[in-house]
């Protein structure tokens, strides 16, 4: 039994992911900037872009549970912005949420982690490996989180393994609420659906187990086959 924390993880795919983890018989707590009513998991609040609130949520959980085994960098995300009219404001927000929140938070976990072992995964996204038009300062720092998860789990092995997974299309509220047409974006993936957030969770929870023992500095790409090529496009049918 290990204990976990989960950041973001009191709605959409941290929620699953802290879900998941519990229903294996983890031990799981969760930090986000507000308190949800109905989360069975030991909750903590803060905004992580701050390292202090970073160190002082990762020094409450080993306080209060005993430990820290796997830290989850979930928390991140980005409205849509035109680059060209983006203020600087706004972009340095997103930049520090998606990448420097999930580094001050993986430093404060490798300071407990670093004598008994441990596991860092790092949720990314396929924005940091192709274009992100609309969300560009987010694909940057996505793509910076995977270059950090590479370098840290040089700089960390062999006693904490750092891992990171990069969904495409998930199925949460919020992004379904955004697509106008769900269904035919959906046509588009070879698996034709979106990902569900336990497909995300479980492959967070398959990283961290002893089956996993030998990955570390990879990145699980979970996009359900990639896009339809766009030369296929106009005389693909299916």
């Amino acid at each position: 039994m290990s204990v976990v924390l989960v950041t973001g993880g009191t709605r959409g795919i941290g929620r699953a992911i802290a879900d998941g983890f519990a229903a294996r018989g983890h031990v799981v707590a969760v930090v986000a900037r507000t308190e949800v009513p109905d989360c069975p998991h030991a909750q903590l609040q803060g905004d992580l872009r701050d390292p202090e609130v970073c160190a002082a949520v990762v020094d409450a959980v080993v306080e209060r549970l005993g430990a820290l085994d796997v830290l989850v960098n979930n928390a991140g995300g980005s409205p849509f912005a035109d680059a060209a009219t983006a203020s600087a404001r706004f972009s340095t927000k997103i930049v520090t949420l998606n990448l420097l929140a999930p580094l001050f938070m993986a430093q404060a976990a490798y300071r407990h982690m670093r004598a008994r072992g441990g596991v860092i995964i790092n949720v990314a996204s396929v924005s940091g490996l192709r274009a992100s038009p609309g969300t560009a300062a987010y694909g940057a720092a996505k793509a910076g989180l995977l270059n950090l998860t590479k370098s840290l789990a040089i700089e960390w092995a062999p006693d904490v393994r750092v891992c990171a997974v990069s969904p495409g299309l998930v199925a949460t509220e919020d992004a379904m609420s955004h697509y106008p047409d769900p269904a035919a974006i959906a046509a588009t993936v070879p698996l034709g659906r979106f990902a569900t957030p336990q497909d995300v969770a479980n492959a967070c929870v398959w990283l961290a187990s002893p089956e996993a023992a030998y990955a570390t500095g990879n990145n699980l790409v979970l996009d359900g086959g990639g896009d339809w090529p766009a030369f296929l496009r106009p005389g693909v049918s299916k």
